[in-house]
C-alpha cells in the first residue's frame, strides 16, 4: 500500500541545532519503520555537525560541507536527493516539524510527473495566505513543545475538516520522485546559496507540465526561516493589523539576508525578465522567455543598474563599463558583452527603443515589467508602439527554460 512506502527526507542545515534536533526527533517520533533520512551540514560551528555525526543510525545519512564557506540549500538539496536510496524524496527546513500521517496523506496523491506539497501551519512572522494556517504554537523550540499537545489536537481538527482536500499549487516542504528531479536538472546554482532557488524550480516544474498539487490534510509546522533570514533571533520590526483582527508580527530580516536577497532579485531578472509571479494560492505565473533588446536614448550611467537585469542585451548612449566592471563581480552571468554602445551592430529577435528621459516608475512597471506577456499577447511579427516604447518584432521564438541556466548536482 502507498502509505507504507519508503521515502527519504532531505534537511540541509546550518547551526540552528536546537531546530534541527526538533525536525529529526519528530520525524523519528512518526516514521522510525519505514523512513531514511539525508542531513546535510554546511559548515555548522555551533556543535551541530558533532550531534549529526553522533546519531550513527542505518537509515540516516549525512554530508557535511567541509569549507568554511556556505554553499547553501540550493546546493545541498540536490546532493541530499542525489545521495538517497528510495525512489521517492521530501525536502524539509532544518526549523520544519512533521506531523502524524504526513507521509501517507502526500503519498495518496503522488504520481510520476507530480510535485505534491504539504500545508504549513506557522506563527505570525510571515504574511498570512490562503495556502497556510497561521496559529502561533510558539516561536522557539522550546515555545512549542510546551504547547505541543495543543498543537497535535489542532492538526487532527484541520486533517478530519480537509480530510483528502488538495488544491493546485506548490510550497515547500514538497515530495516527488527522485527521478523526476533528476530529468529536469534539480536546482540552478544561480541561487546559491539559497533565495528564489524554490519559485525557479517551481517555475521550471511548471513548464516541465508536472502536476503541481498541496495536499490540505498534510501538515508541518514551520518556524520560519529560522536558518536564514531571522538567524539571530527574532525581533519585530512592525506589528501590522489585519482585516480579520489578528496581527501580524512583522521580523527584522538581518543585514546579511537583506544583501543575499536583493543579490538574487537581480539574478532572477536577468533569468526570466519578469517578477516572481503566482497566483493566491501559490501555483506559478510563468509567461514565455524571448530574446530582448534594449535600444535607450538619453541612457544616465545611474539607469544602467534599473534596465540591464530586464533584457538580453543593451545599447546606450553614456559610459557603462565602470557599471560593467562593478556588476560583474556580483553575478554569475557573463555581462561583459551584454551592453553596447548605440550605433553598434543591433541583435535581438525583440529590440525595443525608447527615451530614457521619459521613463517613469509608472511605465517602467507597466511596461518593462510585463514585456514577455504584452509579447505573448502581441504574437506576431511587425513593428508596435506601446507608450514611450517602439517595438521591433523579428521573431518569436522562446528560450529553454527549463535547463538550469547553471548546472549544479544533476
Amino acid at each position: 500500500m502507498a502509505h507504507y512506502q519508503s521515502v527519504t527526507f532531505i534537511i540541509p542545515c546550518r547551526n540552528n541545532l536546537t531546530y534541527l534536533q526538533q525536525a529529526v526527533n519528530s520525524i523519528e517520533h512518526y516514521y522510525s519503520n519505514y523512513h531514511q533520512i539525508v542531513i546535510l551540514d554546511d559548515a555548522s560551528n555551533d556543535g551541530t555537525w558533532e550531534w549529526i555525526s553522533s546519531l550513527n543510525k542505518p537509515h540516516i545519512k549525512t554530508y557535511r560541507n567541509e569549507s568554511s564557506d556556505r554553499v547553501g540549500h540550493t546546493v545541498l538539496y540536490d546532493i541530499g536527493i542525489s545521495l538517497a536510496e528510495t525512489p521517492i524524496v521530501t525536502i524539509l527546513h532544518s526549523d520544519m516539524v512533521v506531523t502524524k500521517d504526513y507521509v501517507s496523506n502526500m503519498l495518496k496523491n503522488l504520481t510520476p510527473l507530480s510535485v505534491v506539497s504539504a500545508t504549513r501551519i506557522e506563527p505570525p512572522l510571515h504574511p498570512p495566505g490562503p495556502e497556510k494556517y497561521v496559529k502561533n504554537f510558539g516561536m522557539e523550540p522550546e515555545e512549542f513543545q510546551l504547547q505541543f499537545d495543543e498543537f497535535e489536537k489542532f492538526v487532527e481538527v484541520k486533517q478530519a475538516e480537509n480530510k483528502d482536500m488538495v488544491t493546485n499549487g506548490i510550497f515547500a516542504p514538497w515530495m516527488m520522485y527522485k527521478e523526476d528531479f533528476r530529468t529536469m536538472g534539480g536546482h540552478d546554482k544561480l541561487f546559491a546559496p539559497m533565495e528564489l532557488e524554490d519559485s525557479d524550480i517551481f517555475n521550471r516544474f511548471h513548464l516541465c507540465d508536472y502536476k503541481l498539487i498541496q495536499s490540505r490534510d498534510a501538515f508541518v509546522y514551520h518556524m520560519t526561516c529560522r536558518g536564514s533570514r531571522f538567524k539571530d533571533g527574532i525581533e519585530i520590526e512592525k506589528e501590522i493589523p489585519l482585516p480579520d483582527g489578528t496581527i501580524w508580527y512583522k521580523p527584522k530580516d538581518s543585514k546579511e539576508y537583506l544583501e543575499l536577497r536583493q543579490n538574487k532579485f537581480k539574478e532572477w531578472w536577468r533569468k526570466w525578465h519578469t517578477d516572481v509571479l503566482h497566483d493566491d494560492l501559490m501555483m506559478p505565473i510563468v509567461p514565455n522567455r524571448y530574446d530582448t533588446t534594449f535600444v535607450v536614448h538619453n541612457c544616465q550611467p545611474q539607469l544602467l543598474a534599473v534596465l540591464e537585469t530586464w533584457c538580453d542585451r543593451l545599447y546606450v548612449d553614456c559610459d557603462y563599463q565602470s557599471y560593467v566592471t562593478t556588476e560583474q563581480k556580483e553575478t554569475m552571468f557573463d555581462i561583459s558583452d551584454k551592453i553596447h554602445p548605440i550605433g553598434d551592430e543591433m541583435k535581438g529577435d525583440v529590440q525595443i527603443m525608447f527615451d530614457a528621459s521619459k521613463l517613469t516608475n509608472e511605465n517602467f512597471t507597466q511596461f518593462i515589467k510585463n514585456i514577455p506577456f504584452i509579447i505573448q499577447q502581441t504574437d506576431s511579427v511587425g513593428s508596435f508602439e506601446w507608450d514611450i516604447f517602439q517595438l521591433h518584432i523579428f521573431n518569436l521564438r522562446t528560450k529553454d527554460m527549463v535547463t538550469p541556466f547553471f548546472k549544479n548536482v544533476f
